[in-house]
């Protein structure tokens, strides 16, 4: 296995904007990186031209030193050694989980014996054992899909590609799925690309996150650095569904404030020395107080083990905020605001 490098990819379908813009990304071998953004940001394009079902219209794709393609090139999908997973699980209807996992071994010319023993270790990884027989009807969205991913471990790709693999599933299932995902990922070894529009999913997942917005990549990082230090209003709002606040801020100044720092430019008239930033807080970092800012309570959602509010501060700048104590609209608080990044 190697690296795979997209250099400067993109794509245009003739409709006057790029699909896909300027695209550089390096995923690094053994990888997980997730592709997060809304719909109809050029993630899924940026998966087909991986996979060989799109060529780009500039740019190139590359597998180690193996040029995948070009503008003027492209290896074909069954050349590549990825293998991809659908949000529609594509199983052949009337063939049997041990028929649509050992699919692609038949192609390969593998049977008998070694095929069996392959494909009953593929059901095993992703615990369809006692399912082999079943037909695809017979079994619930989840079990489909873990027959998808059994079907990806039986060719031992160098690249797995996943778009949008759990959009189909419910809430309970998708964590479960989630935890499956992890797992073959650590039993394949293989690089894998998942495309996503689901930031927590995303998180949960991945080992890199790149973030993506009309055809253009706005960054890629570790989630923990994504989540903690986004770059641009963009990214900071996709990500931890954070409020963005305009404020003064020295030019000089640190990109993380603490309280005490929030609290001195909360107010202030911007300068040429204070410019005004977009300044991006957490929910968890607003906490409701006895001092602090002014707020009025606007909107409150029980989501369980908490209340979610939407607050208004006296200066008309919107908050999120996390309480365990109920509040209702109208109520008015003080709020005090623990951490901020500059974005």
């Amino acid at each position: 296995m190697a690296k795979l490098t997209l250099n400067h990819l993109s794509k245009d379908f003739g409709t006057g904007r790029s699909a896909v813009s300027n695209v550089s990304l390096t995923i690094r071998e053994g990888g997980f990186l997730a592709l997060l953004g809304p719909s109809g940001c050029g993630k899924t394009t940026v998966l087909r031209m991986i996979a060989g079902f799109e060529q780009p219209t500039d740019g190139a794709i590359l597998l180690g030193e193996r040029l995948l393609a070009d503008a003027a090139t492209s290896v074909p999908p069954e050349r590549r050694n990825m293998a991809m997973v659908f949000q529609s699980y594509a199983l052949w209807p009337h063939m049997s989980v041990a028929e649509n996992v050992g699919y692609p071994l038949k192609v390969r010319g593998i049977g008998g014996e070694k095929r069996r023993r392959i494909v009953g270790d593929a059901l095993a990884s992703v615990r369809l054992e006692e399912f082999a027989e079943r037909r695809p009807a017979d079994l619930s969205g989840g079990q489909r899909q873990r027959v998808a991913l059994a079907r990806c471990l039986v060719t031992e790709p160098d690249v797995v590609l996943l778009d949008e693999p759990l959009a189909n599933l419910d809430r309970h299932l998708r964590q479960e799925m989630e935890e499956t995902f992890r797992e073959f990922h650590r039993r394949s070894g293989a690089t894998m690309i998942y495309v996503t529009h689901d930031q927590a999913e995303a998180m949960a997942l991945a080992t890199d996150v790149a973030v993506m917005s009309e055809g253009r990549l706005l960054q890629a990082a570790p989630p923990e650095e994504i989540y903690a230090r986004p770059e641009g209003k963009l990214v900071g709002g996709l990500i931890g569904q954070g409020s963005i606040l305009s404020l003064a801020w020295p030019q000089e100044a640190s990109r993380q404030a603490d309280w005490t720092q929030v609290r001195g430019l909360h107010g202030l008239r911007p300068s040429p020395d204070m410019p005004l930033a977009d300044v991006l807080v957490r929910p968890q970092d607003v906490v409701i107080s006895g001092e602090g800012l002014d707020a009025v309570v606007e909107t409150v959602v029980f989501e369980g083990e908490r209340y979610a509010l939407g607050l208004k501060l006296a200066d008309g700048q919107g908050l999120r905020a996390f309480t365990r104590r109920s509040a209702s609209p109208g109520d008015h608080v003080r709020v005090v605001i623990r951490s901020a990044w500059r974005l």
